[in-house]
């Protein structure tokens, strides 16, 4: 399981979002919705301190994160965090990750 923010999307969480000291962006799997891989599932955010990140990736001094909690939403799939330019809003990207699969 990886974690990866472009560029673009890094742009958008720090004009958009501002956080107080210790807080990360999390994402975290929520009912109703889809993804390109879950139906009935969508794909969430929100501002928080981590409490005990699965995984975590810093860019530019912000902390993205994926709780252990959320595991059963990102196991098997990397994530990439990218920028929709159209919809000017963030999406996401899920690839299968064959090495969660062996473990």
């Amino acid at each position: 399981m990886k974690l990866e923010i472009t560029p673009k999307a890094q742009e958008w969480f720090k004009e958009e979002i501002s956080l107080a000291p210790g807080m990360g962006i999390r994402f975290y799997g929520k009912v109703y919705g889809k993804t390109d891989v879950h139906e009935g599932f969508s794909i969430g955010m929100s501002a928080e301190q981590p409490v005990q990140p699965l995984l975590k990736e810093e860019v530019d001094g912000i902390t993205y994160y994926i709780e252990e909690t959320d595991d059963w939403f990102f196991k098997g799939y990397d994530l990439t965090v990218d920028f929709d330019e159209k919809l000017e809003e963030p999406k996401y990207v899920f690839t299968k990750n064959q090495e969660d699969e062996k473990q």
